[in-house]
């Protein structure tokens, strides 16, 4: 029955180009390891394979690899060693499941599937814990059965199979597993929660762990009401790009701001789940200061990996190369050519330059340019085109060897009228990766 449960799991995933099973040498890894490979002798099934991530946190696990070796090789299984490093965090078992899935994702090709074992009671402890750390809808939801893992997508086609029926077959089958002693250390908060809660709870109330996943399940399905309701908050502020230069992703701000409170987080937290962590509840209020700040001020909000900065009526999502400050330049330009601009993309020009010297730099403050309408400064020519301010200080100038400026990159109304229009100066700012 189990076996025929996983099959009918797995079926959609057939036509994947591996099936890559994540192998602890614990329980539930080893019986899915199990499950797969009777599978794979009764029907036509995808490459399969092992992979097995060694933490080393404590001595007795350096001989978890040898173990998961010799399993595979009694099933005929290639197996895949990944030895990672653990970095000192508040919470190791954050820390070990950061590394993991990180070697996981590093090992999947386009195509690839990885199977995971994590079964009914996790999920149930999962939410419980999550529930107890304050999560939202999105937490309470506990663990998605798929999701996308760097070029492949992770499944977990155990997640509705309880515990005991797993230790059933392991038990019937005579297999061999690996018993990690951290899991008894009740230090650890989820093992606490394991061994201490749960089994008073589970007493009191035997249908607990059905019930709770029951939850996880409502809570999916108010997720994706919360979804459908973002997107449809987002089409007004989803405009085209300002700048078609340009590949930051941004908003408008006002129909941000005719939002109520929670539909502008939960609008928001949509948007940004596709760049970056979530903010905490606690770090929402640099949403709000941003929102409500001056139209004349340039407020930022600070996130896990990324900025939120304002300008132009629009926030900007600012992540990567975008929060490197461009190194200060002063290239000397001889000949029409692009110019790479440390960490700022790169400047073209085109067409017939005239003659003398030029250089590429950028704004310092006190510019001006004479324009066929009279000599202008540079700051309030970008007032005037309520240039974001993160972009002033990105956008390439060019000047002649006695410093005067020439040309705006992108700008050509802004063009020095004692030289000829006889060529463009383009600016191809970073692209922006998610």
């Amino acid at each position: 029955m189990l076996l025929n449960e996983l099959y009918q799991k797995l079926m959609p995933y057939q036509k994947a180009k591996r099936w890559i099973i994540g192998l602890s040498g614990g329980m539930d890894s080893t019986v899915l390891l199990h499950l797969l490979v009777k599978l794979k002798k009764q029907f036509p099934i995808p490459t399969l394979s092992a992979i097995h991530i060694h933490h080393g946190l404590q001595t007795i696990a350096d001989h978890w690899p040898d173990h998961c070796q010799s399993i595979c090789d009694q099933l005929n299984i290639p197996l895949t060693i990944v030895k990672v490093t653990i970095t000192q965090q508040a919470s190791i078992e954050q820390a070990a499941r950061d590394a993991r899935y990180t070697a996981f994702a590093n090992q999947l090709q386009t195509g690839d599937i990885l199977l995971t074992a994590q079964h009914k009671n996790d999920q149930a402890e999962t939410l419980l814990f999550r529930l107890f750390r304050g999560a939202g809808v999105k937490g309470l939801m506990a663990m998605p059965n798929q999701r996308p893992l760097g070029q492949g997508t992770l499944i977990r086609p155990l997640l509705n199979t309880p515990y005991d029926t797993l230790k059933h077959y392991a038990e019937s089958n005579q297999l061999c597993w690996i018993e990690d002693p951290s899991n008894q250390d009740t230090h650890y908060a989820r093992n606490y929660l394991r061994h201490q809660i749960f089994p008073k709870i589970i007493d009191y109330w035997p249908q607990a762990i059905h019930n709770i996943v029951q939850t996880s399940e409502h809570m999916q399905e108010a997720q994706k009401l919360l979804n459908e309701l973002a997107q449809q908050d987002l089409l007004e502020a989803q405009t085209n790009s300002l700048y078609h230069w340009l590949t930051i992703p941004s908003l408008l701000v006002a129909p941000l701001k005719n939002l109520s409170t929670a539909r502008q987080k939960n609008a928001l937290s949509f948007w940004l789940s596709n760049y970056t962590l979530q903010p905490s509840t606690q770090h929402w209020h640099g949403w709000f200061d941003l929102i409500n700040a001056k139209e004349t001020a340039t407020p930022i909000w600070q996130l896990h990996n990324a900025e939120i900065h304002r300008g132009n009526h629009r926030i900007w999502l600012l992540k990567n190369d975008w929060l490197t400050k461009p190194s200060s330049v002063h290239l000397p330009i001889e000949t029409a050519k692009e110019i790479s601009l440390p960490n700022n993309g790169l400047a073209k020009l085109s067409g017939k330059l005239p003659q003398g010297s030029f250089y590429i730099t950028y704004r310092q403050g006190g510019e001006s340019i004479p324009l066929i309408r009279g000599t202008r400064d540079l700051k309030k020519l970008f007032n005037e085109e309520t240039i974001p301010y993160f972009l002033r200080q990105r956008l390439p100038l060019l000047i002649d060897l006695q410093g005067n400026l020439v040309a705006v990159a992108n700008y050509p109304q802004w063009f020095n009228k004692n030289y000829s229009k006889d060529f463009t100066f383009e600016w191809i700012a970073p692209h922006f990766s998610s």
